[in-house]
């Protein structure tokens, strides 16, 4: 595996110790550990680390400082910190291990698929029976690749062909509808979008993956794949432009979710649903107050080019409605009002199940994988109307923009179906530990988590 070691033979250990620990496990050490330690200064503080070299000059133990609530990421810049080998943690309870491990791995990892000079990892950690945490590692591994991807070569296309290897992998079966078809078939909204452009690579499409047995508690997945986001007609400043090749991170981490679920083989009836496209500029591009009917029949009014995701996501929804799922989540990088609203890293809830909304407050911060709940405010609604239509994909003003955003979408779901909209960034800006620049796999941790606990599902 590639981040963990498969035997513990000549493993080193690492010691986990919060400032409390510190000074008891001193004193139960040799004069000169004690002495090295009150050297170099160690503190125990999270993330410090102290190495510690035996009788013959070699490496003997590492000392690491951690927090009193076991933080992952406290232990996350071990893999790049230390020297080359292979280690273990020291610790008593095997859940801090996996935490810590979770941490150590996550903060292996590098996009260099562009750059000449490779990254190569000198560092192992053995984890007893590291096998399902080392899945959910590949498949946020995989989440951060997708949107760290340029668009040249993540387009609708590429996009595809990484659901289908995800599918094939785990024996799905995969369904796609491109071009053309999508108008012949009734998705004329995911169609509208990406009709700018006619190339295979760019094409729009709807990607469609079902996966376990039929009895089981039905999910549906739905992720915004914008494989790029011009603004369209309504052109993006080169500011607002240049991050836009993860605006494909709702099916980014939608497929990283799906891979959690898959490996762990959950019992639950899975469906991925992911409309791919470039939201582009030609003389074919929409235009503002062009006027859509939907898959529903609802009638979307084109009040700006540039949020796009919620009109490709209202066809998605409405099929996912058709099975009568037993709870929908779409994860998409949807609007700014969320980030300026909760910031970069925290992604925005709306849900119209109470316990749905309680159950991932609650794991979130237990897994260090946050979310907050924002409203689904039914005085914003009048908000949405069309002049011409319906629906507004733009109301004028700009204000509670994630709120009308999320009421929108809803305006796809069936009253009567359990609903999630998660409004992630899906990028961090800055590097931390664990979480480098670049693109993130977010809420997703906890929602599997939870899944895995029954927590959402009820699964026998």
């Amino acid at each position: 595996m590639p981040h963990f070691a498969r035997s513990s033979t000549n493993t080193l250990p690492i010691i986990p110790l919060s400032k409390d620990d510190l000074s008891q496990w001193c004193k139960k050490q040799r004069k000169e550990i004690q002495s090295w330690v009150l050297t170099t200064g160690f503190r125990a503080s999270p993330g410090e680390t102290c190495l510690i070299s035996g009788l013959d000059g070699r490496l003997e133990k590492v000392l690491v400082g951690v927090s009193d609530d076991v933080n992952i990421w406290d232990c996350s810049n071990l893999s790049q910190e230390l020297p080359e080998g292979t280690y273990r943690f020291q610790s008593k309870k095997s859940s801090d291990i996996e935490r810590w491990a979770l941490g150590w791995a996550l903060g292996s990892y590098h996009f260099d698929r562009y750059k000449g000079t490779k990254s190569v990892k000198k560092t192992k950690l053995f984890v007893p029976q590291s096998s399902k945490l080392e899945s959910i590692v590949q498949s946020i591994f995989l989440t951060r690749d997708l949107i760290n991807t340029p668009a040249e070569d993540m387009g609708p296309a590429n996009l595809e062909n990484a659901a289908r290897g995800i599918a094939k992998k785990y024996n799905a079966k995969i369904n796609i509808i491109i071009g053309e078809d999508l108008r012949k078939k009734n998705y004329p909204a995911i169609h509208a979008v990406g009709r700018a452009v006619k190339t295979t690579k760019q094409a729009p499409r709807l990607i469609d993956f079902k996966w376990g047995n039929t009895s089981h508690p039905k999910l549906t997945l739905v992720g915004k794949g914008v494989c790029f986001d011009t603004g369209g007609l309504n052109i993006k400043t080169t500011a607002g432009m240049k991050l836009m090749k993860k605006d494909m991170g709702g099916a980014a981490n939608v497929l990283g979710l799906a891979g959690m679920i898959m490996s762990h083989k959950l019992p639950i009836r899975l469906r991925v649903l992911i409309p791919a496209v470039e939201n582009n500029i030609s003389g074919e591009a929409l235009r503002p107050l062009d006027v859509i009917t939907s898959r529903s029949g609802k009638t979307i009014e084109i009040g700006n080019t540039d949020a796009e995701g919620r009109v490709i996501l209202a066809d998605a929804l409405t099929e996912a409605c058709s099975e009568d799922p037993d709870f929908i989540i779409n994860l998409a990088t949807l609007t700014g009002a969320a980030r300026i609203a909760l910031g970069t890293s925290l992604p925005a809830l709306f849900t119209n199940d109470d316990k749905f909304a309680r159950t991932m407050s609650k794991v979130g911060t237990l897994e260090q994988d946050p979310i907050w709940r924002l409203p689904l405010w039914t005085d914003y609604k009048d908000m949405i109307k069309g002049m011409a239509a319906d629906l507004t994909n733009s109301p004028e003003g700009g204000y509670g923009g994630a709120i009308t955003a999320a009421l929108f979408l809803e305006e796809f779901i069936k009253p009567e179906t359990k609903w999630a909209h998660i409004d992630l960034m899906a990028w961090n800006l800055t590097s931390k530990p664990g979480r480098p620049k670049g693109g993130e796999a977010m809420a997703i941790r906890s929602i599997f988590c939870a899944l895995k606990n029954n927590l959402i599902l009820k699964t026998k």
